[in-house]
């Protein structure tokens, strides 16, 4: 099965919490002090949120899919088309440890493609919150 990902940065993530859990009418199934998730059965998706020093709006989009070989089909299917992309094999990001493949839409949006291995005890590579104003590298699932 495939699932919609969609991640936003917020700047208020409590405040952001109780919105969403009222809009889903469900509480989320992940929350942490700089990131909550909410895997979503209908519609199916997986809708995650952090305040990890992005500016508020949309930060990716994506495809949860559920095997390396549904990774290698939508990474195939877009390199197929002449659209580049970059594959991260045994990526530690958003407290979760995955296969990616990333890629860019026509309007420069990034694109997630990925395969949850296992979940990890930190949001990036044990790296600290960056500070305000700091992109640091898109990420997570």
């Amino acid at each position: 099965m495939k699932r919609l990902h969609l991640h936003v940065s917020v700047t208020d993530l409590d405040q952001a919490i109780t919105f969403y859990n009222t809009l889903f009418a469900t509480d989320a199934a992940v929350i942490k002090s700089d990131y909550a998730k909410w895997m979503l059965d209908d519609p199916a998706i997986n809708f995650a949120i952090s305040n990890r020093g992005h500016p508020p709006g949309l930060n990716h989009l994506g495809f949860q899919v559920d095997s390396d070989e549904q990774l290698g089909e939508i990474s195939s299917r877009l390199q197929s088309a002449g659209f580049g992309g970059n594959p991260e094999q045994d990526a530690k990001c958003c407290y979760a440890h995955s296969n990616k493949y990333w890629t860019k839409d026509p309007a420069d949006i990034p694109w997630e493609s990925f395969h949850t291995l296992g979940e990890i005890p930190t949001y990036y590579n044990d790296q600290p919150k960056p500070q305000s104003g700091d992109t640091g590298e898109r990420c997570c699932n």
